[in-house]
């Protein structure tokens, strides 16, 4: 036999054997037989407990180094458009070395959040990366994660997921807990494959604490749906050493009295607004309106630390307790805020209306501005309907009433073109400090907030035919007409209503608001505008120009909200392309991914359209709690082959009351007319129709409710016998674990049904 090696021999050969790391290998490399083996056994344990090998099963490693085949994550694109990775399990000192993807033909597109497997070599000559990575296969899209309570065990515990509908616990080993006590709330990720028994094995990525806390509600929602919640240092610091924005090369507007009009509780202002009388001896009867818009594009530049991080999120997302900005609080709190009294940079169109409200003249410009008062919307209409206070009393002959003349002036062409015009009232959740529901009501819609919409859809406009003027490239805001399917549905809706949607015409918002029309004031009010805005499709933005159906609009684009809004900064930096205005402008790369940021956007969008509306379905059930056993009156919003949704008035939540709770009867679902009907009894459940209920579970951690119906349309509900099988009669339900599945379908429709 050879001379025994030493450790550091070892440890040399390791390193430069990384795909033969076993005992045996090492063993034969270096002569050891016999009882010899038991010492390399030792010598190798202290390797190990010394911090220079990891063991992964029967092999050994240096935990500094990666493995030649490694699984990885892939990062967000560097601003140089290189695609990095980092290894998924590092076990070494320090943060993992950085990783850079080859591509190579015909690879498939690899975006953030991929789990690849991968083939590595180490880079020699390069600061930047310590390894080179080549594709050998994806292994799925995105981690699978889990948010639950963790369940402690000798073996190391289980998760419950909290997601409604999801039944199945997770494995957590006891080296993977990271701590977490006892009915914690934590977020976890798959780390192997399933147990022998079928349970996902994972473990804990994070402590987010006792669930049963008020502000636990959006927390839940923030990881549930994996919003980026934390700015990384390098965006913190970069925000930090953002000076204002000079006065050279912009217009001064600073003396032209814009004012910011938003809701009492806003955390940025962004968009501000004038309106006056044309002077023009050609335009009797017409106004100019101005509309200022924050000037982020000056401070947020492509490329950026802030821009990769602001492009990542996508958009704001807004809870009741909370908002997750898409940029730090330095610049959406404070530069690229309108706050009353301060100078801010600001792109601004001032739009020529005539007599007929319509848009006649446009002109962009980047000017410096200055807002002459940061109001809400409700002391804005008490002084238009006689009662300013103190603050609205001086604003209003020279301000407030000029806008309100605009406005008015600009209603003549929206009613000719006849955009969609439904009326659902938007629910608002109040807290006390400790975050937990004082009560649920809805928001009041004023004047005031029509004026704002229509200004900010006239600046929109007016920024999609300047730069479609400019043959500029930018992102449009999409919005196509329903499909041939969802319209069949609404006529269904609404004959069973006793009302008409003609059939054999090109559909026109016209016709839906001529729908809405009818409804107006009868039971079906409520019904009817639901059900039309089931049909309808879901906007999204896209570098072709598909038209807005629902605003009746050929071309649109979002330009007013840069502060919150992804989309509207691709716009401003088009703006400044076009029209040679200098820093901020649109870059060349920005332009070839376009496609690609079209699509994350939209993603984004209805990543936080989820969230919000999750949040809001648990503090709504965290609200009703404590009325468990209570009846409720309400509507049958949604009809479904396990039961049908009802929501209830006050609140607007929705609740499941399950097809079993309904009698002992079979219940055929029929999907055309929107309706369960009874065999036995009769009884037909369909959209619309009054319903009495009591409320018989409230879960806060899904936002889950389950009904009991009580009454429809004012009359008990008949109990039929349960149907016998045979012969020309109709099969009754399966008990037993037929019933178990229909259950478990009905809570995972739960969601889907809210997410329509």
């Amino acid at each position: 036999m050879r001379k025994f090696p030493t450790k550091k021999e070892i440890l040399q050969w390791i390193s430069e054997n990384p795909t033969r790391t076993g005992k045996r290998d090492i063993a034969r490399a270096f002569g050891i037989k016999g009882a010899a083996r038991i010492d390399l056994k030792r010598l190798l344990k202290e390797l190990e407990d010394e911090g220079h090998l990891q063991k992964r099963r029967k092999t050994y490693r240096d935990p500094e180094m990666l493995p030649p085949v490694s699984v990885l994550i892939v990062n967000a694109p560097t601003p140089d458009g290189d695609l990095t990775a980092q290894p998924i399990d590092w076990q070494g000192k320090g943060d993992p070395p950085a990783i850079v993807l080859a591509e190579r033909p015909g690879q498939p597109a690899l975006g953030e959040g991929d789990r690849i497997l991968a083939r590595l070599s180490e880079v020699k000559d390069d600061d930047a990366f310590r390894y080179r990575a080549r594709l050998i296969r994806r292994i799925d899209r995105t981690r699978r994660k889990v948010l639950g309570i963790f369940r402690k065990s000798a073996e190391g515990g289980r998760i419950l997921p909290i997601e409604k509908g999801s039944d199945r616990e997770w494995k957590v080993p006891a080296a993977e807990t990271a701590d977490a006590r006892d009915g914690e709330l934590v977020e976890a990720e798959q780390i192997g494959p399933r147990s022998r028994l079928g349970i996902p094995v994972a473990r804990i990525v994070e402590r987010l604490g006792d669930p049963t806390a008020p502000k636990a509600i959006s927390l839940i929602a923030i990881h549930e749906h994996g919003i980026p919640d934390e700015f990384p240092a390098e965006v913190l610091e970069e925000a930090k050493r953002a000076d204002p924005a000079p006065l050279d090369g912009r217009e001064d507007l600073r003396t032209l009295p814009l004012i910011t009009i938003d809701p009492s509780d806003a955390r940025d202002h962004d968009d501000a607004c004038h309106a006056e009388p044309d002077t023009a001896p050609d335009n009797k009867g017409g106004h100019v309106v101005w509309v200022a818009i924050a000037d982020v594009a000056w401070y947020v530049r492509p490329g950026s630390a802030l821009d990769r991080e602001a492009y990542r999120r996508g958009n704001s997302t807004y809870f009741p307790d909370r908002v997750v900005p898409m940029l730090p609080e330095r610049l959406s709190a404070d530069l690229c805020s309108l706050i009353e009294g301060e100078d801010r940079p600001c792109i601004a169109v001032r739009m020529v209306l005539n007599a007929d409200g319509e848009m006649i003249d446009f002109r962009f410009m980047r000017a410096m501005m200055r807002s002459h008062a940061s109001l809400h919307y409700q002391e804005v209409q008490d002084a238009i309907d006689g009662r300013p206070n103190d603050r609205t009393e001086a604003l209003l002959e020279p301000v407030l009433k000029p806008l309100y003349a605009a406005w008015r002036t600009a209603l003549k062409a929206r009613e000719r073109r006849q955009p969609l015009e439904l009326d659902l009232p938007e629910r608002r959740i109040i807290l006390d400090d400790s975050g937990r529901v004082v009560s649920v009501d809805f928001r009041e819609r004023l004047d005031a907030h029509r004026l704002i919409e229509e200004f900010m859809i006239m600046a929109n406009v007016a920024a999609a035919e300047d730069l479609k003027r400019y043959d500029s490239p930018l992102l449009f805001r999409v919005h196509e007409e329903p499909s041939p399917e969802k319209l069949d549905a609404l006529r269904e809706v609404a004959r069973e209503s006793g009302l008409v949607l003609a059939k054999g015409q090109v559909l026109q918002t016209r016709h839906l608001n001529r729908l809405l029309a009818q409804a107006e004031g009868t039971e079906h009010d409520e019904l009817i505008n639901l059900a039309t805005l089931r049909s309808m499709t879901q906007a999204y933005y896209h570098p072709e120009n598909f038209g807005h159906f629902g605003l009746a609009l050929r071309s649109y684009v979002h330009f007013t909200s840069p502060i919150r809004r992804y989309a509207d900064l691709i716009v401003h930096r088009a703006l400044i392309s076009a029209h040679h205005w200098g820093k901020g402008s649109l870059a060349p790369e920005t332009i070839e991914r376009l496609p690609e940021i079209a699509k994350h956007i939209s993603d984004t969008e209805r990543r936080s359209m989820a969230a919000e509306r999750d949040t809001t379905d648990r503090y709504l059930a965290a609200y009703l709690a404590e009325r468990v056993g209570n009846e409720f009156e309400g509507r049958i919003s949604g009809v479904a082959p396990f039961g049908v949704f009802v929501k209830l008035e006050g609140t607007g939540a929705d609740g499941l009351v399950p097809v079993r709770s309904l009698g002992q009867e079979y219940f055929h679902h029929d999907p055309d007319e929107q309706s369960l009907v009874g065999t036995r009894s009769g009884l037909k459940l369909t959209l619309g129709m009054r319903a009495t209920v009591r409320l018989s579970e409230a879960v806060p951690l899904t936002g889950g409710l389950l009904l009991e119906m009580l009454e429809v349309e004012g009359h008990p509900l008949p109990r039929g016998r349960r149907a016998t099988r045979g012969k020309g009669k109709p099969h009754g339900r399966q008990p037993g674990r037929k019933q178990t599945g229909r259950k478990k379908a009905g809570k995972k429709a739960v969601r889907r049904h809210r997410q329509k």
